[in-house]
């Protein structure tokens, strides 16, 4: 199995806003992709300067599964959005 976890912090105007179109569009993933096993959103609630805005944990079944997210017509176009009101995002992917 293969985990994706990105973390994401977002532009200040219209923040909240944002935050919860990107969480739609990305729980709404799971049923376009077909190699997306799994995907839980998360928003973050710390008050620490460090702290991202939101979070994702995707599975696959393996990194073959990743790569047709990758590249998913329904993820580039959520990925987009993202791209318009984030400032920054980190992500990590491993084995489980």
């Amino acid at each position: 199995m293969v985990v994706h976890i990105v973390m994401f912090r977002l532009k200040d105007e219209h923040k909240e806003q944002h935050i919860r179109e990107a969480e739609a569009k990305l729980t709404g993933l799971l049923g376009s992709v077909p190699a997306l096993r799994s995907m839980e959103v998360g928003v973050n609630f710390s008050p620490e300067g460090r702290a991202m805005d939101m979070s994702l944990i995707a599975t696959f079944d393996d990194i073959e599964g990743l790569e047709i997210y990758a590249t998913h017509p329904a993820h580039l176009e959520v990925v987009a959005f993202i791209k318009e009101v984030a400032v920054e995002s980190k992500v990590v992917d491993y084995y489980k």
